[in-house]
C-alpha cells in the first residue's frame, strides 16, 4: 500500500481523500500535524485559500518539515491554492509560502468565484480519455524556469507544472469523478521510492 496525505487545515480535503480510496493500491491520511508527515509517501495541498492554508502551516510549524522533506526528494502536489503554496513567486507579492518550486503564479488569474468554469483537455501523459477541469478563482503560472516540465496550458495559460518530485495543477481534479491524476500523482509517488 501507498499512503498519501492530504493537508487537512482548510480546503477540498475530503474530495482528495475520497478521489484517492478510489484507488485500490492507497491509504488515504488526513494530516494536521508536522509528526504525521512521517507516516505518509507523499503529501497533497488541497485547493482553498492559500493564505489561510499558509498561515496555518506557520502556526502549527509544518512548514519547515515540508520544506525540508520536499529538499530531499519527498512527493507533493499541490491544486489551485496548493500551487500557489508550492510557488517560488507570487505575482505582484513579495513573500511565497514554501517557495519551493521554480514558477511564478498569479493568484486569482480567471477572476472571482463567479469566473470559475469547466473545461477539457487530452493530456496523453496522464490518460488516454480527456480529462475535465474544474477551475475556481484558480491561479495560473506566468512564469515556469527550464527545469520546470509544462504539461498543459489552456487558452496560452500554464495550468500544469512538474518539478522533479513536485506537481501543481491550477484546477481541481478533486471535484471530478475522473482519478486519472490522482492515480497520476501515485505513479510518481512509486517512482520516488522504487525507482
Amino acid at each position: 500500500m501507498v499512503n498519501i496525505g492530504v493537508l487537512a487545515l482548510q480546503g477540498a480535503v475530503q474530495e482528495h481523500l475520497d478521489s484517492l480510496q478510489a484507488l485500490p493500491e492507497v491509504n488515504a491520511i488526513p494530516i494536521k500535524k508536522a509528526a504525521e508527515l512521517e507516516n505518509i509517501d507523499g503529501l497533497i495541498l488541497p485547493g482553498g485559500e492559500s493564505t489561510t492554508i499558509g498561515k496555518l502551516l506557520n502556526k502549527y510549524e509544518i512548514t519547515p518539515v515540508l520544506i525540508e522533506k520536499i529538499h530531499a526528494g519527498f512527493p507533493v502536489w499541490g491544486t489551485c491554492a496548493g500551487m500557489i503554496l508550492l510557488a517560488k513567486h507570487i505575482a505582484g507579492e513579495e513573500d511565497a509560502h514554501l517557495g519551493v518550486m521554480d514558477i511564478t503564479v498569479r493568484r486569482n488569474a480567471y477572476g472571482s468565484q463567479l469566473d470559475s468554469f469547466v473545461a477539457e483537455i487530452m493530456l496523453p501523459v496522464v490518460n488516454s480519455a480527456p480529462i475535465p477541469l474544474v477551475f475556481i478563482r484558480a491561479p495560473y503560472v506566468e512564469q515556469a524556469a527550464n527545469n520546470v516540465t509544462v504539461l498543459a496550458e489552456l487558452s496560452g495559460h500554464i495550468i500544469a507544472v512538474e518539478q522533479n518530485n513536485l506537481l501543481a495543477t491550477s484546477f481541481h481534479p478533486e471535484l471530478t469523478k475522473d482519478i486519472s491524476f490522482h492515480r497520476y500523482f501515485v505513479k510518481k509517488v512509486k517512482q520516488a521510492y522504487y525507482a
